[in-house]
């Protein structure tokens, strides 16, 4: 790793929404970046549903009960923090300022500290309560972007789809710039 090159931390949160997969390939693809420190937490549900998809055991993060963890402080915000899977509940909670566990503190504090903070939803159909919790933290700086693989690369399989949502999402969080093979070609 380049010495002069800062290292950026990321938090991915994982919570109890179906997508296990996308947060596995989303860490992989993160932690292999240079200069980047990938910073884990999953919520309770989120390590069965982990354990439910992909038929092991999820990776050890961050306490989730924890308020003394890593950038639960304004004075220690991570550089970025991806949700992914983002349950509805963990969005409301959010949207609500609510900071009742770990990932919704960090989320506050990137928020509050005008940092980076991506949101995944994993939820259909969408209810009104949902679009009006997306609006308030689209408001409130947040970017949101659901899990809405694209298919027009034609991928061959779940592996290569999943695959191109998160080479697009390392792209939004600004941590890698878009494969070509994920570009649109018409």
């Amino acid at each position: 790793m380049d010495c002069d090159r800062p290292v950026k931390n990321v938090v991915l949160a994982v919570t109890g929404a179906s997508g296990a997969c996308y947060a596995q390939r989303f860490m992989e693809r993160a932690a292999a970046l240079p200069g980047i420190a990938l910073h884990l937490v999953l919520t309770d549900t989120a390590r069965e549903i982990w354990r439910h998809e992909l038929g092991c055991e999820p990776p050890v993060g961050l306490d989730n009960r924890r308020f003394d963890a890593p950038f639960c402080s304004g004075s220690a915000a991570a550089d970025v923090m991806v949700v992914l899977p983002c349950s509805m509940g963990m969005l409301a909670r959010i949207a609500a300022g609510t900071a009742d566990d770990a990932i919704a503190r960090m989320a506050d504090v990137q928020l509050k500290e005008r940092r980076p903070l991506i949101i995944v939803p994993r939820e259909t159909p969408i209810s009104l309560i949902h679009l009006r919790n997306m609006t308030a933290l689209t408001e409130a700086g947040a970017v949101i972007a659901p899990a809405a693989p694209g298919f027009y690369t034609r991928p061959a399989d779940l592996e290569t789809l999943v695959d191109g949502f998160v080479s697009r999402l390392l792209q939004v969080a600004g941590l890698a710039p878009l494969d070509d093979a994920y570009r649109w070609k018409p």
